[in-house]
């Protein structure tokens, strides 16, 4: 009887550890991405902290003012991994530095059960990153979709008007995948930006 105890006592202890190791791995993927992200330069991640600061900041204030003269194109991407269907609902907008904007992305899940999702976004050229400033994203949190559910899922920025003149177009690129199934490859969210 004391050994078949004991015995119980040791599968629940490895079965402890077991979860508390598969925790611990699946808390370090994201700053393990992160890290990845930040040492190739080939994907942007930002936290919505980031963004709360730059658009709030005391030293950002002048960039707050709309310049009517100057139209700055944002090209939409999107790509998915995973049994989505994923798109904005236009290609493009023409903004103005400084001018609140709002984008609606679509994604409706292909498949008959639930699935919880993650959106990365990656800007290009690069250079424009530090001028977009995302005020709401559907990126910030995980998505969970129901079986068969669309999702239209709003992107609410800002260019700052500090942009590099030279800069007349950015694209935003968001690569929508599932949690669960392995991060998608870093190089593959990385779009070519026209007519910069």
């Amino acid at each position: 009887m004391t050994a078949n105890h004991s015995a119980n006592r040791q599968i629940l202890l490895k079965l402890l550890i077991a979860s508390v190791m598969m925790f611990g791995f699946g808390y370090a993927l994201v700053p393990m991405y992160q890290a990845l992200c930040k040492v190739t330069g080939i994907n942007v991640v930002t936290s919505k902290n980031d963004y709360g600061v730059r658009a709030f900041s005391p030293n950002k204030v002048g960039n707050t003012q709309v310049d009517y003269s100057r139209k700055v194109t944002i090209e939409f991407d999107s790509n998915s991994r995973g049994p989505f269907t994923f798109k904005p609902v236009k290609n493009f907008l023409e903004v103005h530095p400084g001018e609140m904007t709002e984008i609606v992305y679509e994604v409706t899940n292909n498949l008959g059960r639930s699935v919880e999702a993650q959106a990365i976004p990656s800007y290009a050229p690069k250079s424009a990153t530090e001028f977009f400033t995302k005020l709401e994203c559907f990126c910030f949190q995980q998505q969970t979709l129901a079986a068969h559910e669309m999702k239209k899922m709003p992107v609410v920025f800002v260019i700052d008007a500090g942009l590099p003149q030279d800069v007349k177009t950015i694209t935003l690129s968001y690569t929508f995948f599932e949690l669960g199934v392995g991060v998608p490859p870093a190089g593959s969210t990385t779009p070519k930006s026209k007519g910069v």
